[in-house]
C-alpha cells in the first residue's frame, strides 16, 4: 500500500450502479482508505465492456485496492488477470462467485432469466478455474440464506441466498472469510467492512476465538 490514505476503488455487481456502493465507501473512508467508485452497464456492458473501461480508468487514476461486490469481484480479477504490471496489491471480494453461479447457471436456462444476466451471463456461470496474480486476494462471503436466488437454486451447504458458500472459494486466495449476512447485505455489514478493512492493511482478515480454521465475524 502506499503511503497516506490507500486508494481503493469499488466495483459493484449485476444490476446495480455505482450508487448503491456509496455506503460502503462512507464505511471504507471512516476506515481511513480513500474511495472511489466504478460504474459499468452489467447487462450491457458486461465484462468484454466493463474490464477495458476498467483497465483504463486504473491506468488514469491509480489504485493500491480493489474491492468488488458479488460480479465486481470477478470484473476486478478479470482486469488484473488481463495487466498484471498494474499496482493493484489487494483486491476484496464481497460474495463474489469465484467459482461460478449456480443461480446464474438456471436463470440462462429460462427465456425470461438469461436478460436479466445480459454480457455477464458467462463470467457469472462459469466464474474462474483459480487465481494466480500478483494482488492478494480476500473473500467475504455470507451466510444468511435469504434472498431471490433460493428461487432458481438449491445450495449444498451454506449460502448467502443468492451465492453458495463454496462458489466463493478459490484455488490461489489469500484468506476467506465469513460473516453473518446476505448476498445485498453484504455491502451494508459493518462487520464485512471490518473485515474488508482489515485485509486491505494487512493481508489476512481479522481472526476470532473459536474459529482455528478460519475468520468469521458474527
Amino acid at each position: 500500500m502506499s503511503e497516506g490514505k490507500p486508494r481503493v476503488v469499488l466495483v459493484h455487481g449485476l444490476l446495480n450502479a455505482d450508487w448503491w456502493l456509496l455506503p460502503l465507501s462512507a464505511r471504507l473512508r471512516a476506515e481511513g482508505f480513500d474511495t472511489a467508485l466504478f460504474g459499468y452497464s452489467s447487462v450491457l456492458d458486461g465484462p468484454e465492456r466493463a474490464v477495458p473501461k476498467l483497465l483504463e480508468r486504473l491506468r488514469r487514476e491509480p489504485a493500491d485496492a480493489l474491492v468488488g461486490h458479488s460480479l465486481g469481484g470477478l470484473i476486478a480479477l478479470e482486469s488484473l488477470r488481463q495487466a498484471p504490471e498494474l499496482a493493484v496489491s489487494r483486491v476484496v471480494c464481497l460474495g463474489s462467485p469465484l467459482r461460478g453461479s449456480q443461480t446464474a447457471r438456471n436463470l440462462a436456462t429460462r427465456g425470461w432469466g438469461r436478460p436479466l444476466l445480459g454480457r455477464s451471463a458467462s463470467m457469472l456461470s462459469g466464474g474462474m478455474a483459480d487465481w494466480s496474480g500478483q494482488a492478494q486476494v480476500g473473500v467475504v462471503a455470507g451466510d444468511v440464506a435469504r434472498g431471490l436466488g433460493r428461487l432458481f437454486a438449491r445450495f449444498d451447504g451454506a449460502s448467502d441466498g443468492t451465492v453458495g458458500l463454496e462458489e466463493t472459494r478459490l484455488p490461489g486466495l489469500a484468506d476467506h472469510c465469513t460473516v453473518h449476512s446476505s448476498h445485498t447485505g453484504l455491502v451494508f455489514s459493518p462487520d464485512a467492512v471490518r473485515q474488508a478493512a482489515h485485509f486491505l492493511r494487512h493481508g489476512r482478515f481479522e481472526r476470532e476465538a473459536g474459529h482455528p480454521d478460519g475468520p468469521r465475524a458474527v
